[in-house]
This record gives C-alpha cells, structure tokens and sequence, in this order.
C-alpha cells in the first residue's frame, strides 16, 4: 500500500482527495494523511520512524512555506527519500526551478488534474 502525506493549508483538499481516490482507498492501494501546514507535515514525518512516503506538497501556505518543507524533507529524511511532490496554483518558473533544485520529484499546478495524479501515483513503488 502506498501512503501518501497531502500537505496543504486548505482543509477541503482532504475531502477532495478522499473523494477522487475512493476506490483505491478502499482497495488498500493507497492510504492517506493530512496535514494543514509545514510543521505539522514535519512532526507527522518525524513519528513515522523513516517509513518511506510520497508526499504531496502545496507551496503556498502560512508559516513554513512548501520549499522550505521540501529543503528540510530532503536535508534530514535522506534514507530512504521520500518522493515529494510540489503542488502551486503559481505554475511560474521560479516556483519551479526551486522546487526541483530543493530535490522535488515532480511539480503539479492547480486545480490538479487528478487523472494524471492518479497515473503518476499508482507508478511509484510501494513502500517497504
């Protein structure tokens, strides 16, 4: 099962997301945690014990913003790495160029093209 960590200050992506991935979910392909900012992202990486995830980040929030999320996931989560990515309703160049210099896997812009996200996600191999 893939378990994914949705990162977004907007609290109806879980409604979506639980919404767009019913049948996986209930198929135990693939689980999902929330969280509302870059600290609570942070304290929930930190109790899982280095258990591999993919994390999907929006760039844009309070607090600690998605890049300086991604620059600490990739500093001191580094075995094994998880996938992260980067979600911006700015699809701008430097938005872009930074994430993937921080180490983003990959980079979607909203409103996010579920299909696609699904594809992408269903890809990625399964954690441990």
């Amino acid at each position: 099962m893939k378990k994914i960590l949705v990162v977004d200050d907007e609290q109806d992506v879980r409604i979506l997301f639980e919404q767009r991935f019913r049948k996986e979910i209930r198929n135990n392909e693939i689980s999902f945690a929330f969280a509302y900012s870059g600290e609570e992202a942070l304290k929930y990486l930190q109790s899982l014990d280095h258990e591999a995830v993919l994390i999907l980040s929006d760039i844009n929030m309070p607090g600690m913003s998605g890049l300086q999320l991604l620059q600490k996931i990739k500093e001191e989560h580094i075995s094994p790495p998880p996938v992260v990515m980067m979600i911006t309703a700015y699809g701008d160049e430097e938005n872009y160029s930074t994430a993937m210099r921080l180490g983003a896997d990959d980079f979607l812009t909203k409103p996010v093209d579920f299909s696609a996200l699904k594809d992408k996600l269903l890809h990625i191999p399964d954690a441990g």
